[in-house]
């Protein structure tokens, strides 16, 4: 069985933690990489998409960076209990045009026994921005 440090139950440390390797794997912009943190099965809700299974989160993943360029991301706890953590975040990025944009939002994320996610839930917005008022 595959095992993701840290697991439930979460404490403020690995909390914190499983925000850190999260926001560090996203940054790596590796849908390889990143879809290894979730359930075969997992669901997600990312804006209006919905998402079912490993395999759909890579293939979102590789389809939202060679879009989403320059992608440069922030996570921050917000809460957790047990199984579940909540967070908000902010990154910017900019498309094909060179259009910047910000893009905060809320997560909730729910996880199995062994520290993989089972659910993930996105609430997105973006602002188009200027370059020169980039802070990431």
């Amino acid at each position: 069985m595959e095992i993701k440090n840290p697991v439930p139950p979460f404490n403020y440390d690995s909390a914190m933690k499983k925000v850190m390797l999260a926001a560090r794997a996203w940054n790596s912009r590796d849908p390889e990489v990143v879809c290894m943190a979730y359930t075969i099965n997992t669901e997600w809700r990312n804006r209006s998409e919905f998402i079912s299974g490993r395999e759909e989160v890579k293939v979102f993943l590789a389809n939202k960076w060679e879009n989403e360029l320059g992608y440069k991301l922030k996570k921050e706890l917000w809460a957790f209990t047990d199984n579940r953590i909540a967070v908000r975040f902010e990154y910017e990025w900019h498309n094909h045009q060179g259009q910047w944009f910000r893009s905060f939002g809320n997560e909730l994320w729910e996880f199995d026994q062994y520290g993989l996610m089972e659910k993930r839930f996105a609430s997105i917005n973006d602002l188009a921005i200027d370059e020169k008022d980039r802070i990431l």
